[in-house]
């Protein structure tokens, strides 16, 4: 396949995505610009289906596209300078996961609590009122005060 062009139907049936999304990487300079026919269409090397390709698993990765953009910018630089910065990349990324996760940690107890709540109102006999909706009204009444 050396020295041939891809089509972009061509690059969607290689990699699974849309003609859409291979036009968006490319604006946004996540792959280069393809060059185009003379009646306009775009023909990409065949080393954009693998560029595509890991930007999709870096996406299922949980990747933004700016660090995508930085992975692949790794990708010239030499061997340690490549690694150093795909450390770093990958230490802030770690970062940010176990800050979301301290506060999903929080979100569940809260939760959790709200079910706890929910139980005792329910196990009372008659139409109990929702303690959780009432402490949501007074958290928003506390913010508004506030």
């Amino acid at each position: 396949m050396k020295g041939a062009v891809l089509r972009i139907g061509d690059v969607v049936r290689a990699t699974g995505l849309t003609a859409d999304a291979i036009r968006f990487y490319e604006r946004e300079g996540l792959l280069p610009r393809a060059a185009r026919t003379s009646g306009g269409f775009r023909q990409y090397e065949p080393s954009a289906v693998d560029r595509l390709s890991f930007i999709k698993q870096a996406q299922a990765h949980g990747l933004s596209l700016r660090e995508i953009r930085d992975l692949l910018a790794a990708q010239g630089r030499p061997g340690r300078e490549r690694c150093e910065r795909v450390r770093q990349l990958v230490e802030n990324r770690l970062r940010l996961l176990d800050e979301q996760r301290r506060e999903l940690d929080a979100f569940c107890a809260t939760l959790r609590e709200y079910l706890a709540m929910c139980d005792r109102a329910l196990a009372q006999p008659g139409q109990p009122t929702c303690p959780v909706v009432e402490d949501l009204g007074r958290e928003r009444r506390k913010q508004s005060a506030g």
